[in-house]
């Protein structure tokens, strides 16, 4: 019995009670959601990890994306992020890993993380077929969905399937003339084989053998954006929302079956365009959780992409976006070293917490609450306790000098909140 079916039939699980406690919500508020499709829970039945909830109500969620090229791999490296993203407060990682040996490190990944895992197998079928036939367009829908169920044995607890990109769909690209057609890798590499085929998608055609993979261990399904804007030019388009609308269809069937799916997103999206992208929608998808990729809203910030992704992804979360997939400053240019990821998740976090500012999720505005009223006794400690980067800040406090432990820099002897006590203390 999956979650869907469970809260469907009024079962309340510890998983359920503890979840809508960590939320701060009602655990009849939350059974209710999951049974009607508007929140899910990502983990795989096999993982013993804290149970991660995406949806209505609850509090914005932020992903990483690490793993390996066929240019770089290093398995150390990858735990190392892994650990930064555990550290700093990511939700869930997803492995992207497209070089070395994939499925050992997926395993390794499931087995360390505490936190969710998620895939996009697509990747890991496609280096297969290149090896084993020479030609990724020569792997077969057995090929594919046996990569699936790989993933699903070893402990992964969410997958992106891009079943929308459907041969209408690619019809529909043909006839826009986008200036950037696909960037979605795994939307590219279906897109090759169904033209070199003359083949339907065979995560479309064949759907119902998707559902009743992730069923056996309740994993959640995400269904991929293959035609998402991969520039601001290409946004909000009729390629993007033929796929949208299949998407929505799937979902409808998904949560029929009993199988738990979030919609993903654009994508690169003008800021204008960007909390109308989210009511489309999550009307189209009738309210299922909506898992975003940034949005960056400018194409021209190389180097500082995370930046343009926060002020998407705080638009898009205050919207209702339920999912924030973060950027690293290395977007575009190369695989991600350390520090980029650590810029990433705190960008990323940033832009989560702002959001659900805006969205008045439980306990959220309280921390804004304390930390102005550690800034109010120039408590430097209970400040850089509810930073998003504790060691930045002490790295810069370190650097005051002596003369001005209590304040800043700054203003050094002319602190604004010292003065004004000073002024009002002697008023009275």
């Amino acid at each position: 019995m999956t979650r869907i079916e469970m809260a469907r039939q009024g079962i309340i699980t510890d998983e359920f009670r503890n979840l809508a406690k960590s939320e701060g919500i009602s655990v009849d508020a939350l059974v209710g959601d999951i049974a009607s499709g508007l929140t899910v829970i990502t983990r795989n039945i096999q993982r013993d990890i804290k149970p991660l909830g995406i949806g209505r109500g609850l509090s914005t969620k932020i992903n990483v994306n690490i793993g390996t090229s066929k240019d770089k791999v290093s398995f150390d490296e990858e735990m190392e992020k892994l650990d930064i993203s555990i550290k700093y407060g990511a939700d869930a990682v997803m492995d992207l890993s497209t070089g070395g040996p994939i499925r050992d490190l997926r395993k390794m990944l499931a087995s360390k993380s505490t936190i969710s895992v998620g895939t996009v197998p697509i990747y890991e079928a496609a280096v297969k077929a290149a090896e084993s036939y020479g030609s990724i367009s020569k792997m077969t829908p057995d090929d594919m969905f046996r990569v699936i169920a790989d993933h699903v044995d070893d402990g992964v607890d969410f997958i992106t399937v891009h079943c929308g990109l459907t041969r209408r769909a690619v019809e529909r690209l043909k006839e826009e003339g986008r200036v950037l057609d696909i960037v979605s890798r795994g939307g590219a590499l279906l897109l090759e084989w169904m033209i070199y085929n003359d083949k339907e998608n065979p995560f479309y055609e064949y759907y119902d053998r998707l559902l009743e993979i992730v069923r056996e261990k309740d994993v959640t399904l995400s269904l991929g954006d293959g035609l998402r804007p991969g520039c601001l030019e290409d946004a909000t388009d009729r390629s993007q929302m033929e796929e949208l609308l299949t998407i929505g269809e799937l979902r409808d069937k998904a949560l029929a079956s009993g199988i738990q799916a979030i919609i993903e997103g654009p994508g690169h999206v003008p800021l204008n365009q960007v909390e109308m992208n989210i009511k489309i929608q999550k009307e189209i998808c009738k309210g299922a959780p909506f898992y975003v990729l940034g949005p960056l809203v400018t194409d021209l910030a190389m180097g500082y992409d995370h930046i343009s992704a926060a002020i998407g992804g705080a638009i898009a979360g205050a919207a209702g976006a339920d999912f924030l997939c973060y950027v690293t400053p290395a977007e575009h240019i190369r695989l991600p070293n350390l520090e980029d990821v650590r810029e990433g998740i705190i960008a990323s976090k940033i832009a989560g917490h702002a959001a659900d500012i805006a969205k008045g999720v439980p306990g959220a505005m309280e921390r804004d609450k304390k930390m102005a009223r550690y800034r109010k006794n120039l408590d430097w400690e209970g400040q850089i306790s509810m930073s998003f980067d504790p060691e930045k800040v002490r790295r810069y406090r370190a650097e005051v000098p002596p003369s001005e432990n209590e304040v800043c820099s700054m203003c050094g002897e002319l602190c604004a909140i010292r003065t004004v006590e000073r002024a009002l203390r002697k008023d009275r």
